[in-house]
């Protein structure tokens, strides 16, 4: 009889690679992506029964049960079968994020809904402006939160809370130059723990009021919406907090994919957090009056456990924050790729990671509204208000877009779609009236965010438009230019080496090439006309980043090239040298015989009546913060001329 051949070592060793890889995207996943909705029990229930609530739910059995029954059946619906289930399918060559979701909705519009998508891009660029808010409001909330159970642990620092928390926020926001790579490693250990901990914790709360467990029928959610519907609904603002963070799942898929992050949801984390809002209903069905007195969440450890609870409490909402403001630096560099907002500074921190990038100008921005907020409003609970309106208005535009992309883009049966929406949108739109009633208790704060944000996003994408219309009638046709070049007067003189003229396509002529030949009457032997075309998916392959055209002529060494780059790729110029000579571009022999020319514009404000004298002033001020475009494009200082003109707007 022979013995069973064992199979190949290789193939052995292949499958513990795959596992491995499938494990570290999974604990990636674990510390990057649940950062925000795994913190959330620290302030949830605490939250729903605050008493200084202008809405207060009163602390009884029956509201107890309704409570906790509507944290888990809100949190089923909109993070397991709206993001998990439903919206994640929904990726741009493998990105997600809203700015995917608006690309989505752009591709391949037909005429006759021109109207009505270029209104759902509008509707998701507010999305969008909302997560600046949420950018802000989310370290503020999360780090307040975990510092408060010094309240608990150590009632003698109560009055410490906000400097405290102040001290914390200012080291995180001063360590983002460093890059998340180097504590990257840190996060899904950390927040691993973090679970277990919380999970362990709440049954330990089951156990004492076993009871509680039937509020995971769904009768309790309905009886409490139905029986109790004025008290229900002024809750929503607050049980919302359960699936703030949701949104990431969707915006990281294209780090982590969807299969990772949907195993570490349903298996680790929904389960962890379902434990510890469980944990703390038993606890305040036992005594109501832990509910009003203190935070719920930091009575479940036994005592001796209480401070070091509160130290990872705040070890995780620190990776909370990490996350978003990620997550701003992320949604920055796409709006600006897009057109958006201006070109900023951007600094990549990692040499394997291309996603992680500091964006200086955005971190101190967002340094200097965090504290403010942390001054202004002092508790999680008053920030809590706030917090409910960024996540409700991104969650119901998301839903609302990807039922369009379902209908219009996949061919999904109406049948299908609309009763899919109905009962979702029903849901979220809950949630967004809810947190309307807290208006003037903190719900504007988000609002007024995301109003600002969008008028900037908008006003510099219609003055970029207005400046490209009068730079282009300064530049003159690039092909005319071209073609008049031999009868010149005096003739042109071509000096050795290679000119590299960064424009903005093939239609004009650099700024800096006509002053030269017009002025300077010279130009080098070789030259390359070359734009940086961004489009509007996540990244190029290195077979489509190249499209040369010699201009019409075969001996006159002028070439134009054009470059293109998804939103998510590093528009860097040196690297694409060896690219251009490669594809047999004359003139390019090494780097050291290269100059780049740039052309820059002063923007003054004019008479034109294209835009109101505000938003001209709006245009003017953002144009201010522009990155110079040297250190953007990666250019060498020491080979790079820069020639400028003015515009009148």
């Amino acid at each position: 009889m022979n013995a069973p051949v064992p199979a190949p070592a290789s193939s052995a060793e292949h499958r513990d690679q795959h596992a491995g890889a499938r494990a570290a995207l999974a604990l990636g996943a674990l510390g990057v992506v649940f950062g925000d909705l795994g913190t959330s029990p620290l302030y949830t229930v605490q939250t729903v029964f605050n008493p200084s609530d202008p809405h207060p739910v009163p602390v009884v059995k029956n509201n107890i049960y309704g409570v906790i029954s509507l944290i888990f059946w809100s949190v089923t619906i909109i993070v397991t079968i709206t993001y998990v289930l439903l919206v994640m399918r929904a990726d741009n060559n493998g990105e997600g994020g809203i700015m995917a979701l608006i690309t989505l909705i752009r591709r391949g519009r037909p005429a006759r809904r021109r109207r009505t998508t270029l209104i759902l891009a509008a509707l998701g660029l507010f999305g969008a402006s909302l997560f600046f808010g949420d950018s802000m409001i989310t370290p503020a909330i999360s780090v307040l939160s975990a510092i408060e159970g010094v309240k608990v642990a150590a009632p003698s620092l109560a009055d410490f809370v906000v400097p405290i928390t102040a001290v914390i926020l200012l080291g995180l926001f001063l360590i983002q130059r460093l890059g998340t790579a180097r504590v990257g490693r840190l996060f899904g250990p950390v927040m691993a723990i973090w679970f277990v901990t919380i999970g362990a914790f709440g049954v330990r709360g089951i156990v004492d009021h076993p009871a509680i467990v039937r509020a995971l029928l769904p009768s309790y959610a309905l009886g409490f919406l139905v029986n109790h519907f004025s008290t229900a609904f002024f809750s929503l603002a607050a049980v919302v907090l359960a699936v703030t963070g949701a949104e990431a799942l969707y915006a990281d898929m294209g780090h982590f994919g969807r299969a990772p992050i949907s195993r570490v949801w349903l298996l680790i984390v929904f389960p962890a957090c379902m434990l510890s809002y469980m944990g703390q209903g038993a606890l305040v069905l036992g005594d109501p009056r832990l509910a009003v007195s203190s935070n719920p969440f930091f009575l479940l450890p036994p005592h001796w456990a209480r401070l070091p609870m509160v130290f990872l409490a705040a070890a995780a909402t620190v990776i909370a924050s990490q996350a978003v403001i990620t997550g701003a630096f992320s949604l920055t560099q796409q709006a600006s790729q897009l057109g958006y907002l201006p070109r900023l500074r951007i600094v990549h921190t990692s040499e394997k990671t291309m996603g992680q990038i500091y964006v200086p100008w955005i971190n101190w921005a967002l340094l200097v509204a965090v504290l403010t907020l942390v001054f202004a409003f002092k508790s999680s609970a008053a920030l809590a208000y706030a917090y409910g309106m960024a996540v409700t208005g991104t969650i119901t535009i998301t839903t609302l877009l990807y039922f369009y992309v379902a209908r219009h883009q996949w061919g999904k049966p109406l049948w299908l779609v609309i009763p899919g929406a109905a009962a979702l949108l029903t849901v979220d739109l809950l949630f967004l009236a809810a947190n309307l009633t807290k208006f003037v208790h903190g719900a504007w704060l988000p609002l007024l965010i995301g109003v600002v944000a969008f008028t900037v996003f908008t006003t510099w994408q219609r003055g970029r438009v207005l400046v490209t219309r009068l730079r282009q009638r300064d530049e003159g046709p690039l092909r005319g230019f071209i073609d008049a070049l031999p009868t010149v007067q005096p003739p042109l003189q071509r000096v050795p080496g290679t000119a590299v003229f960064l424009n903005r396509g093939k239609d004009t002529t650099p700024l800096a090439m006509r002053a030269n030949v017009e002025h300077n009457h010279v130009l080098h032997k070789y030259v390359i006309v070359l734009s940086i075309e961004t489009l509007p998916v996540p990244r190029v392959t290195d077979e489509q980043r190249l499209s040369i055209d010699p201009l019409g002529y075969t001996d006159d060494h002028i070439s134009y090239v054009s470059a293109r780059f998804g939103y998510m790729d590093e528009p860097i110029v040196p690297p694409l040298l060896s690219r251009i000579r490669d594809a047999d571009v004359e003139g390019i022999h090494d780097d050291s015989g290269v100059t780049y020319f740039l052309s820059t514009i002063e923007i003054h404000r004019g008479d034109s009546h294209d835009m109101s004298s505000w938003r001209k002033q709006l245009f003017i001020a953002t144009s201010h913060v522009t990155a110079d475009a040297a250190e953007y494009f990666g250019l060498p200082r020491d080979r790079t001329v820069i020639m400028g003109s003015r515009i009148d707007l």
